[in-house]
């Protein structure tokens, strides 16, 4: 998802973090300082009402220009191939973190949701959830030393050429506790949502695949 509104947001977030004036920012990019500005300012409602009159000049939607549908509503790419990946290739793929999903059997039946997620030093996965929040209570068993088996799967799909790859993950789903958090929060994982997320979470695996889409 990619909305003028939010990006302009993050950009004016991140000037002021560097302490940075937009006529510094401008000149550090090589852009003007009013387009600078022009970004910063425009919140989401103003962003979309020029998208929305800009998609119907073009024949599109508002989700097209702004990168809001699924992934893969193409055509597949002639003669693409899958290829399996061995786990070590798996990874190498994952370990920048990002978003991933997580699927489970929660209490109105199979789930996925998707996170932001680390990789810890030793190869598990970490993210974070509401303490008591209904994410946390679906993935505890209720019996000491038991814990979810569950699946995490990260891809990548690229639009334009039609390859990509997906890999995952599955094992046993571990609640962090006191004496294991300062490790959990050196891999520096924030939650996707924000908010009062400090239940960190480990997906500890005991099996990786992946598969890649070659094409021509």
């Amino acid at each position: 998802m990619s909305d003028l509104g939010s990006f302009g947001r993050r950009v004016a977030e991140r000037r002021a973090s560097l302490g940075l004036t937009r006529e510094q920012l401008a000149g550090q990019a090589g852009v003007d300082a009013g387009y600078v500005r022009y970004l910063e300012e425009q919140s989401e409602p103003s962003a979309r009402e020029v998208a929305d009159r800009l998609a119907g000049a073009l024949g599109t939607t508002v989700a097209e220009l702004l990168d809001e549908g699924p992934v893969g509503a193409g055509e597949a790419a002639p003669g693409a191939e899958l290829a399996d990946l061995d786990e070590k290739e798996c990874l190498r793929l994952i370990a920048p973190g990002g978003v991933g999903r997580i699927a489970f059997e929660g209490r109105y039946g199979l789930t996925v949701l998707p996170v932001n997620y680390r990789l810890s030093d030793g190869g598990a996965i970490v993210f974070r959830t509401t303490p008591g929040g209904a994410t946390d209570a679906d993935l505890r068993t209720g019996m000491r030393g038991v814990e979810y088996k569950v699946a995490f799967e990260v891809d990548r799909v690229h639009e334009l050429t039609g390859g990509g790859w997906s890999v995952l993950v599955q094992g046993s789903l571990h609640h962090v506790t006191d004496e294991e958090e300062a490790a959990a929060a050196a891999t520096g994982v924030e939650p996707w949502a924000g908010g009062d997320r400090r239940q960190y979470l480990q997906i500890r695996p005991s099996r990786v695949t992946g598969r890649r889409i070659l094409t021509g």
